[in-house]
Order: C-alpha cells, then structure tokens, then sequence
C-alpha cells in the first residue's frame, strides 16, 4: 500500500552550494495563471469565454536555525545578495527536493532565474528562549517540476 510522503525530509540546493539539513521550512512554492475574461463581438452565446494569461510565481521563502559558521544559508549567500547592483544580479537555479524515506528525490521543484531578494535576521528577545531563525527569501522566473 502506498501512502502519501510526509514534507519534513527535504533538501535545498543553489548553484554549486547543497545545504541539505540547514533549512527547516520552506513555502511559497506557488504557480498561477490569470484567467482572462474574452467575448467577441460576433459571439452568440452572450456569454463570456476563459483563456489564459500570464502565469505568476510566488517567491519562495526559506526559515533556518543560525549555526555559527553557516549564516545565510550556506557559503556564499551574503557574497551572492550583496553582488546585486542596480540592474544586474547573478541568477541561479535554486532546486528544492522532496525526499522519500529512503532519503531519495521523490519531486523536485527548480526555481530557474531565482536569486535572493531579501535576508531577515531572527528576532531577539533577551526574556525568551526559542531558536534564532533567519529568512531567507528567493524570486524567480519559473518552476520546472520533476517526480522521482
């Protein structure tokens, strides 16, 4: 009997950089496409017809415990949001796979033309005892979706 796989083994991936147990949320791996609302003038029907528009993307965010030494997601993150200047930025593809639990790629989202817009620093709270997590948040072009 198969049943369905559960989303807390997966592993993040950008350009050369793996980081495969730092993350432990991801969100926003949306897609959607307007629909456009289209009568012609000749219809008969006096009723009007769906095709579709653009398609969005949502940008993808990424929650991690801070590990000393590993800020940012991984090596090179900071050096890859800093190297935006105005009207220029180095895009990669960022891949998020579902793991099975033989820790296999069961699906795979990839991000083409993703790089980050935005690093948020945890929230300090000097009375309070949770885990410091930092954001990290993607956009990109695309979704290329892939099972197995």
């Amino acid at each position: 009997m198969s049943y369905p796989l559960t989303s807390l083994h997966f592993e993040v991936s950008w350009g050369d950089t793996q980081a495969t147990s730092s993350f432990s949320e991801v969100s926003g791996l949306t897609m959607e496409a307007d629909a456009i609302d289209y009568r012609g003038g000749a219809d008969v029907a006096l009723s009007v017809m769906k095709i579709p528009g653009l398609r969005k993307f949502g940008n993808v965010t990424l929650k991690r415990g801070i590990v000393v030494g590993e800020s940012g997601g991984g090596v090179g993150l900071f050096e890859w949001f800093n190297s935006i200047k105005a009207g220029t930025v180095t895009r990669r593809v960022v891949t998020v796979s579902l793991l099975n639990e033989a820790r296999a790629h069961a699906m795979t989202w990839k991000l083409r033309d993703a790089w980050p817009v935005k690093i948020e620093g945890p929230g300090l709270n000097a009375t309070g005892n949770e885990i410091a997590i930092e954001t990290l948040e993607f956009t990109h072009e695309g979704v290329e979706v892939v099972l197995g």
